[in-house]
């Protein structure tokens, strides 16, 4: 494993922000981690870990060692009836690992199809798309304690998944590195397809009794016509979280503003979609500076080019107090923003 010194994060985070790490390291095994942890110590500085880069606001220069996740390999653990256990290395891109999967006649993450990431970051983030989390697909994962370098094994009750959320982001946020997950995946396909506009997409193909192969191409079809792709405009993917509010504050919601979707969360709760919030706020499409809302969907923000994260903080800031004026809902942001105070010291 190679320590470097003062390298540039541009090409490490899809919003292609131009960051330096004051060192930085790709770590390919669990004896690597261990190493570069002891580095970090005897240097007295903090880690960042960093994974596909697709979930992060990079606001400042980091005076930190900053690991990127390389782990690879997909393994069989076990076998029983119609069910499999899949072993996936951290550093797994996650849609390698569907498209693995689907290779193997594996079902259930098909929903989650080209979303970008990698597989270490998807249990942290609690990924979820069609209908779908990886709540309902996870099995375990393994990790190791930066304070002590010693390994743990994380089951279902341990991660506390919540939307968007699990204990990798709340009470044990910075204090683990996950290097692999083990996921419960089926033989036997039971399509869902009831969320979007999947139907739709399926029935253009003709696909009546859609495989799960079919219900991934579908996904894909729908995620490339709405979604900026990273590689050519800076951006994160979904910025924002869809609000969840009681029953009885959408309904009055509704009577002012009739055409508000929502979906059931719950007995008492309703989810509403961020990107109609936003673009009602009339933010769709609209650009300040080199950065922006994107124009076909406005959860996304982008970097047009040569922004910076306080510029893409600020917009987010200004779209969230917009929302807020005009709905009395506050947006939380889904992405997560990075700095050298949010850092952790092994």
């Amino acid at each position: 494993m190679k320590i470097q010194e003062n390298i540039s994060l541009k090409d490490y985070n899809t919003f292609g922000i131009a960051v330096k790490a004051k060192f930085f390291a790709e770590v390919i095994s669990k004896e690597n981690i261990i190493e570069a942890l002891t580095f970090a110590k005897n240097a007295k500085k903090p880690v960042l870990i960093l994974g596909g880069g697709s979930n992060v606001l990079f606001t400042s220069d980091l005076d930190a060692l900053v690991l990127k996740i390389n782990i690879r390999g997909i393994e069989q653990i076990s076998q029983d009836k119609d069910k499999v256990i899949l072993a996936a290395g951290a550093g797994e891109m996650w849609h390698d690992f569907v498209l693995y999967s689907l290779e193997n006649n594996l079902t259930g993450i098909e929903n989650l199809s080209l979303i970008p990431g990698t597989v270490g970051a998807a249990p942290m983030q609690n990924i979820g798309a069609y209908g779908v989390e990886i709540k309902a697909v996870f099995h375990s994962l393994e990790a190791i304690e930066i304070s002590s370098g010693l390994s743990h094994t994380f089951l279902p009750r341990d991660v506390n998944f919540g939307y968007r959320e699990s204990v990798f982001k709340k009470g044990l946020k910075g204090k683990y590195i996950i290097y692999k997950v083990n996921f419960n995946l089926s033989t036997s396909h039971v399509p869902n397809i009831g969320y979007g506009d999947i139907q739709k997409i399926l029935a253009k193909m003709n696909q009546a009794k859609p495989t799960a192969k079919n219900i991934s191409d579908a996904v894909i079809s729908i995620r490339q016509s709405k979604l900026p792709d990273p590689k050519r405009v800076g951006n994160a993917g979904s910025f924002f979280k869809n609000p969840v509010v009681p029953v009885e504050v959408y309904n009055k919601l509704k009577i002012a503003y009739p055409t508000l979707p929502g979906y059931s969360n719950g007995p008492s709760h309703i989810k509403i979609p961020a990107a109609y919030l936003i673009e009602s706020a009339g933010w769709k499409g609209k650009k300040l500076g080199k950065v922006g809302v994107h124009d076909k969907q406005p959860l996304v923000l982008v970097n047009y080019g040569g922004g910076n994260g306080n510029e893409i903080l600020e917009l987010s800031r200004e779209i969230q107090l917009d929302v807020q004026k005009k709905f009395g809902i506050s947006l939380e942001r889904e992405v997560n923003l990075i700095n050298d105070k949010s850092l952790i010291y092994p």
